[in-house]
């Protein structure tokens, strides 16, 4: 599964050096609790890597500190979860891989 992950892998799009240090900085307040080898979760690497998204990536699987977050601050250990800061430290977190994918071409596609 992670080896087709690597062959099946986007290039990521290109922008100029301004708008990449633009998204760059908003993926700072996004964070993907994820499982490595959960195929939603591959799905929505996929798509950060086409949209060459650094996106912080925490395993849920196996970070005892990260399983917690996701269930105590995102109510369910489900992924992948997309957290989302926003102004003033507020989190919102986003489940199913469908909805995250849709977020981040919203979001990040045309910047």
């Amino acid at each position: 599964m992670l080896i087709m992950e690597k062959l099946t892998t986007p290039k990521g799009i290109e922008r100029d050096r301004g708008a990449q240090a633009r998204v760059e900085q908003e993926c700072n307040q996004l964070s993907l609790y994820q499982f490595k080898t959960c195929p939603f979760c591959i799905k929505v690497r996929k798509e950060m890597a086409r949209l060459n998204l650094p996106i912080e990536l925490r395993d849920a699987q196996h970070n005892e500190n990260h399983r917690a977050e996701l269930s105590e601050q995102g109510g369910r250990v489900k992924v992948p979860c997309l957290r989302i800061t926003q102004e003033g430290g507020k989190a919102q977190w986003m489940y199913e891989s469908d909805d995250i994918i849709h977020y981040l071409r919203a979001r990040f596609e045309h910047a």
